[in-house]
């Protein structure tokens, strides 16, 4: 049996971000991931698909610094540099599949949406570079959570080894609730009212699939185009400019086709759909990229439940009690759908995780001296 003072599980933004504050604190903490990588939902990735620290972001790309403050001081204290997403140029907007496709000048007003240098992923590497290696446990999936008289013990596995036991005193989730509370049981269970609010969350970017074509350059400029288009006729409903801050060309897109839909057709079908389409609308370039990129975040059961299948709204921001006694005195919910002020961006795990260090550290010390209570 190990122990530790507190247990993070989910190795994402959130699950780096508290890791990093624990650190930063003189806490001791364990950190459990389920993949084999971290990052969670960001994903950056090169021509291959393989993670790379300079490449195509298959998950969420964007911040907005003016309106996410705690998303910019967190790239300003890792040394990041950002650039603002490329929006120079016509828009198009597909109505019909029998007409072609309509062209307008972009009105502009609109906050400007930032990326990083590098692609996301950036951020989980920063995040991870001064933490303690042998804290972090890569490839470990926490199946249960139990109360103890001196806190949490929770029942983990490593691939086909034994189930291991790590006690800790508190613990922090940065899962999406509704993930939790479909892969992880508790002992004693959750009360209903907890259960069905988890249950009912929607988890950001699960219902999502995104397409990426790379080109050997953005053609689509040339043409005074932004790379930005939107269409009634699918299978892209999105689409934008996706280039490196390094000049490696790119479009990306989201998919307006649903998830039953998705897993019928498959992904070769899907891609070449969605080569079609940009073929249409950005003209024949579009039809012979250098690769291309495909991730269906609702087939990934790391991300993933059968309840996310479904189109979901975008996340409410509103304070609601995440948990009740008597598991509210032992854990804390880090995953950016727990984020009072910005749930489902990058913005919001940074604000949860922030939160739920802040609500650790008030409990673990006794306001003595600083030093942690025994």
């Amino acid at each position: 049996m190990t122990q530790t003072t507190v247990a993070i599980v989910g190795g994402g933004l959130a699950g780096l971000r508290a890791a990093r504050g624990l650190n930063e604190a003189g806490i001791d903490f364990v950190l459990f991931e389920a993949r084999d990588r971290l990052g969670g939902r960001i994903l950056t990735v090169d021509a291959t698909g393989q993670p790379c620290e300079d490449g195509f972001d298959l998950g969420p790309s964007w911040f907005w610094p003016r309106a996410q403050p705690a998303m910019q001081t967190l790239v300003a204290e890792l040394g990041l540099a950002a650039f603002c997403q490329a929006s120079d140029g016509d828009v198009m907007f597909e109505r019909m599949s029998r007409e072609a496709p309509l062209r307008y000048r972009a009105t502009g007003g609109d906050p400007a949406s930032m990326r990083l240098v590098g692609g996301t992923g950036v951020l989980v590497q920063a995040l991870a570079r001064d933490l303690p290696r042998e804290k972090i446990l890569l490839g470990t999936r926490v199946s249960e959570l139990a109360l103890t008289s001196a806190g949490v013990a929770l029942r983990v596995t490593r691939g086909s080894a034994p189930a291991e036991i790590f006690t800790a005193r508190k613990a922090i989730l940065a899962v999406p609730p509704r993930l939790l509370e479909a892969t992880i049981s508790f002992s004693p269970n959750l009360d209903p009212a907890t259960a069905r609010l988890w249950r009912e969350t929607p988890t950001w970017m699960a219902p999502t699939a995104k397409f990426v074509a790379l080109f050997d350059h953005a053609f689509w400029r040339d043409a005074g185009l932004s790379g930005t288009a939107q269409s009634l006729v699918g299978p892209l409903a999105e689409m934008h400019d996706a280039s490196t801050a390094s000049g490696r060309a790119a479009l990306f897109g989201f998919l307006g086709v649903g998830a039953d839909q998705r897993a019928i057709h498959g992904p070769k079908a899907l891609e070449q759909a969605c080569l079609v389409q940009l073929g249409r609308i950005f003209g024949p370039k579009a039809l012979a990229p250098s690769a291309t990129l495909f991730k269906d975040w609702t087939a990934d059961a790391l991300t993933a439940t059968d309840r996310d299948r479904g189109a979901a709204s975008h996340i409410d921001a509103r304070p609601v009690p995440w948990l009740a006694p008597p598991w509210r005195e032992r854990l804390a919910l880090a995953a950016s759908e727990t984020s009072a002020s910005e749930p489902g961006y990058l913005a919001g795990a940074v604000d949860a995780a922030q939160r739920a260090v802040a609500d650790m550290l008030g409990d673990i010390f006794n306001g003595q001296h600083g030093r942690p209570l025994q």
